[in-house]
């Protein structure tokens, strides 16, 4: 089957629209905005991970997707695969303190720090836990680095940046300037820490390196923690007793308190000979109790299948989850809506899945599939990665979406971080080929790549990429594009702002539906197998499964 034809699109200053020469009428902007703001209102409680607002959600996405006339693609021939999972909740008031120089700080959960704990205990109780900073937390061998120098953590807690230490020198260094690398993700240091064997883990927070501020880290900090289902040994060796975040502001003070200056030693980080330093006699108390339960949330999954070559599987993806209730904004406000983070991307799944069912049969299989827990740890989709649908050698690649804009229309596509696969390029010519452009990340120090669903395919060696919106707004160009998003980050991301308001633009968020629906039909109705590039971590993964795919 061939492109449609791309000469009908409509254009305004220059910039392609959603097109209306695609099957079933083309991807409807009035569609994308009804299904966010039924998503993301509050019936649906902020659509957390085994809530009733799940249900909700479930039921939605299901109805949706019969209505478009798909086939069910989950376990057993229904349309869901379950996940089992793990919730862990602190469960009343969080006691800590910090002894530091003679003088106790009692400690306020949410403002100075937030404490957490996946350990498999309904009781956190740590006493005078010694205090050492290890730098970025990073061992990297085939960097040339390691900033723990065989330091015995046992019983202590790792004070850790955010970010990895190229982050803020002048030239690129052993992590890829500033593009973050997966050792500046936060989930990497709680790993790493406790493989070492470490009591907790705080991670100082700073708004740039973290690229988001307080508030999304009390946010999440204060919510309910998944876990995939572990043995009790794996769940101790894999967790901490405590793990959380701690203000920028206290780390000075602390450091100051030990007779440390912390801008000093935050750059003697950023060097490979950098060494563990205790601080002083600082010592953290935390008193505070979990409970801890077995859950199962859900995969939503439809099916198209292919004509063809039925066995190879193009995936369409977006997590529905967003975070549920939390505690009250200024306004009293506890509803964590999830609009653009991700009912936008979840909208265009069922757009998508509308118009490819009303195309001729595909010759590749099709599937239309939001996912769980992905604001938990890309939990869903670690765990469909983990038990497929279908065989990961054959599924030819996964076109994820996040966090459409409702700000209207941008001259420019973009993908999340830089992924060294061909989708990109392929990305960039649909685009093209509808009178835009392609815009790698701008934002590669935000770490994008890790965070977001296509990559527990990723790392399993499936060509693999989150489909984002671009800057370069129609209307005030660049200047415009990063203002709104800046704004977006620092007083909605994971806060009861983001919401759908009557005053929705979706033509932008239809524009690059269609782009997506592009590269999804190439890929559906062609023979082309995307590669990673020689320099991709990945690329030996998928290699190994080549013979399957001849």
């Amino acid at each position: 089957m061939r492109m449609l034809l791309l000469s009908a699109c409509l254009f305004a200053g220059g910039v392609a629209y959603a097109a209306n020469d695609l099957p079933g009428g083309g991807i409807d902007a009035e569609a994308l905005s009804r299904h966010v703001r039924v998503l993301a209102s509050d019936e649906f409680e902020g659509r957390a991970p085994a809530s009733a607002g799940e249900q909700r959600t479930v039921d939605y996405l299901i109805a949706e997707f019969k209505r478009s006339g798909l086939q069910p693609g989950g376990d057993n021939g229904g349309w869901t695969q379950s996940v089992p999972l793990v919730r862990a909740e602190v469960e009343g008031p969080v006691t800590a303190s910090l002894r530091v120089a003679g003088q106790t700080q009692a400690l306020v959960n949410g403002e100075d720090v937030t404490l957490q704990s996946l350990r498999p205990l309904d009781h956190v109780a740590l006493k005078d836990a010694p205090l050492v900073f290890v730098g970025y937390g990073i061992a990297a061998p085939e960097r040339h680095w390691d900033d723990y120098k065989g330091v015995d953590l046992k019983g202590k807690i790792a004070v850790v940046l955010i970010n990895d230490a190229d982050f803020d020198t002048a030239q690129p260094g052993a992590f890829d300037g500033k593009a973050v690398t997966y050792y500046g993700r936060w989930t990497y240091k709680y790993e790493e820490a406790a493989r070492r064997g470490a009591a907790g883990v705080l991670i100082v927070h700073e708004t740039a390196p973290a690229a988001y501020g307080w508030a999304t880290v009390k946010s999440s900090g204060t919510s309910a923690l998944f876990d995939i289902e572990r043995s009790q040994a794996d769940a101790q060796a894999q967790h901490v007793a405590v793990r959380g975040w701690m203000q920028r502001a206290l780390a000075v003070s602390l450091f100051k308190r030990a007779g440390l200056d912390f801008e000093k030693a935050r750059r003697s980080a950023q060097q490979a000979d950098f060494r563990p330093v205790v601080l002083g006699d600082a010592r953290l108390s935390a008193d505070f109790r979990v409970k801890r339960e077995r859950v199962v949330t859900h995969n939503v999954v439809a099916k198209l299948a292919g004509k063809q070559h039925a066995d190879e599987s193009v995936i369409f993806s977006a997590h529905w989850d967003a975070f549920g209730l939390g505690q009250a904004d200024a306004r009293g406000d506890r509803v964590r809506r999830g609009a653009v983070d991700n009912a936008t991307g979840v909208a265009s799944v069922l757009e998508l899945a509308r118009v490819f069912a009303a195309a001729p049969q595909p010759q590749r299989t099709l599937y239309f599939i939001a996912l769980t827990a992905e604001e938990k740890g890309l939990l869903g989709a670690n765990y469909y990665a983990a038990h497929p649908l279908a065989p990961l050698d054959k599924t030819v690649a996964v076109l994820n979406i996040e966090m459409f804009s409702p700000d209207g229309p941008t001259r420019d596509i973009a993908s999340w971080g830089k992924g060294r696969v061909s989708l990109e390029s392929d990305l960039e010519k649909v685009a093209q080929a509808r009178g835009r452009s392609y815009s790698p990340d701008p934002n590669l120090e935000a770490g994008f790549f890790y965070r977001a669903d296509h990559f527990a395919f990723a790392r399993l060696g499936v060509p693999a990429i989150t489909v984002g919106p671009g800057l370069d707004k129609l209307d005030g160009g660049i200047a415009a594009g990063k203002a709104l998003r800046e704004k977006y980050f620092a007083d909605c991301y994971h806060q009861p702002c983001d919401r759908w308001t009557p005053q929705w633009d979706a033509s932008g968020h239809a524009a690059d539906t269609t782009l997506v629906y592009d590269l999804g039909a190439a890929l559906a109705n062609g023979r082309q197998w995307p590669r990673w590039q020689d320099d991709s971590e990945f690329k030996a993964i998928r290699d190994r499964s080549e013979a399957a795919r001849r």
